[in-house]
């Protein structure tokens, strides 16, 4: 493939490298928004996903310029369709980021209302999730991405518990239900952080090795039982 083709492949590497960065900040601050109650950081969650978004728009543009000009195939064609998949689910994953803070804000007229120990567990959980994956598509490393799925067993648990909790908490006292249904959202928004994250590492195998993992997690948990 040209030289043309590598700089330009280059440039929306980087691209998403920037973005991974900024999505990064915006869990971080709509995690100290829901667990901590900092409202004041609600705001700029949504300011940074209206970057997220012109971000995600410009590199699924450049990619198809690239499709259309240098016709890759093989290798460099994988490329460009893993980081097409990993520019949507960073988008997606900046949404559901809005989603949380946006939750954080609402719980913010129920200052009495406690959020639920394994809720910043499992948030801890899920970010852990996303740098883990964005860390094995930097440096290409298909291992850890596969440990990366592994781990969403883990997540997925919690939100059960977590739902299991609320639920108990809103049969026993009717003046809690609404903060229980944000905290319920909330559990729900982060939940599915780390499924996107999964996806980023099933991505990142498939650039690697060739290999669509989709269910992966499933399909060990089968041969094992």
């Amino acid at each position: 493939m040209s030289k043309h083709f590598h700089n330009d492949m280059e440039r929306v590497f980087h691209e998403i490298l920037a973005m991974s960065s900024m999505i990064e900040d915006m869990i971080d601050k709509a995690t100290s928004a829901l667990c901590d109650r900092r409202i004041d950081l609600v705001n700029e969650v949504i300011e940074s996903d209206k970057q997220i978004d012109r971000h995600e728009v410009q590199i699924e543009e450049e990619c198809l310029k690239m499709l259309a000009l240098h016709q890759p195939v093989a290798v460099d064609l994988r490329q460009i369709a893993t980081i097409l998949k990993v520019n949507n689910d960073l988008e997606r994953i900046a949404d559901l980021t809005v989603n949380v803070a946006e939750r954080s804000r609402a719980l913010g007229d129920f200052p009495q209302f406690g959020t639920p120990a394994k809720l910043r567990h499992m948030t801890t959980l899920a970010t852990a999730m996303v740098r883990s994956a964005l860390d094995t598509f930097v440096n290409l490393d298909a291992e850890s991405a596969r440990e990366v799925l592994l781990r969403d067993d883990e997540v997925d648990q919690l939100n059960v518990e977590i739902i299991s909790q609320l639920q108990s908490i809103m049969q026993e006292s009717n003046d809690k239900v609404v903060p229980a249904l944000h905290c319920f959202s909330a559990s729900r928004h982060i939940e599915r952080i780390a499924d996107h994250a999964t996806n980023i590492a099933e991505d990142v195998i498939y650039l690697v090795d060739g290999d669509i993992v989709r269910h992966y997690a499933e399909q060990q948990k089968n041969a094992a039982s």
